[in-house]
């Protein structure tokens, strides 16, 4: 199991370091990472998510309900809180609190749930990934980014209605391509439609290279920054690998949820926090320090933590 463990995480920490080097021996320009994260955000990622949702069979599909369901939920309560609690206790402002929430609620499962999965699960692993994986993309994501978008200072001059700019920040969080390609994967797989293997396989090619591209680009990132480690980091941490996993067991054993689906929702809950919130704040040229110091910390702790989860959900 531990070799299961280090297998999954191995591969993150050196791609990171990649880009990592990278950027501070100068090879790349770690001040100008938008081609990188335009290729992850709004081709790559989008691409892979929209073949895995919409190439599952729709009886799947809907057995996957209660794991979307619960992971929903349980990563809206942990947003919700961390946004919360740093806007009380630190002060940080609204659009970097919704990133650093999004970082914590939203697990790292392209880079470290997939490996997870299917060396527990085997093939039958990238459904309910690709299920988790919606449910952040879907719900989570669109919140941070409406809040990101709510708190940018208005144009000059601008004499826009409240209505309308609510309206405007809705169409611009809810049109971004990370977010429609689960969606219409979802309702393509429901509607029975068959994606056909030279879609598959089209979408597949750039797909695959999201989950690598997105942590070279967190290296790179980091590059520019230093690592440190506070109160807040270690919060962040603690809230990421302890309370998320432990929040979802608590949810998923006091519902009427088949075994499997709970131990997988549990297991997904366990993976450290994602890159999401890194990329969306180089996006909008917002911080992106303490985010990438959580994932760091993140990853790092969850070697324990994820070891625990596997072995205690899937003893065999």
């Amino acid at each position: 199991m531990t070799h299961t463990i280090v297998l999954a995480l191995a591969p993150i920490f050196f791609v990171m370091a990649l880009g990592y080097a990278a950027g501070r021996w100068r090879i790349v320009d770690n001040r100008q990472v938008d081609g990188f994260n335009l290729l992850v955000m709004d081709f790559a990622l989008p691409a892979a998510l929209f073949a895995a949702t919409a190439s599952a069979p729709r009886r799947e599909m809907l057995a996957q309900a209660p794991l979307f369901a619960v992971l929903a939920i349980v990563m809206m309560v942990l947003f919700v809180a961390w946004y919360g609690l740093v806007r009380r206790l630190f002060r940080t402002s609204p659009a970097n609190a919704a990133l650093e929430a999004l970082t914590i609620a939203f697990p790292n499962l392209a880079g470290v749930g997939l490996p997870i999965l299917q060396a527990v699960l085997g093939p039958t692993g990238a459904v309910p990934l690709a299920v988790a994986l919606a449910a952040g993309t879907i719900v989570v994501s669109p919140v941070s980014l409406i809040l990101v978008e709510l708190s940018r200072p208005r144009a000059a001059g601008s004499a826009e209605p409240p209505a309308t700019r609510l309206l405007r920040v809705l169409r611009t969080a809810l049109t971004k391509p990370v977010v429609v390609a689960p969606a219409l994967g979802i309702a393509y797989s429901l509607a029975g439609f068959d994606l056909g293997d030279i879609v598959d396989a089209c979408l597949l090619l750039i797909g695959h290279a999201a989950a690598g591209v997105a942590l070279f680009l967190t290296g790179l990132i980091l590059s520019a920054q230093a690592f440190r480690l506070d109160w807040k980091i270690a919060g962040a941490t603690g809230m990421a690998d302890i309370v998320r996993p432990l929040v979802t067991a608590a949810v998923v054993f006091s519902l009427p949820i088949p075994v499997e689906a709970a131990k997988v929702a549990v297991l997904l809950s366990a993976v450290p926090s994602g890159f999401f919130g890194i990329l969306f704040a180089v996006n909008y040229r917002l911080d992106s320090a303490a985010m990438g110091s959580m994932v760091i910390a993140s990853t790092g702790v969850s070697i324990v933590t994820m070891a625990i989860a596997i072995a205690a959900l899937f003893p065999q």
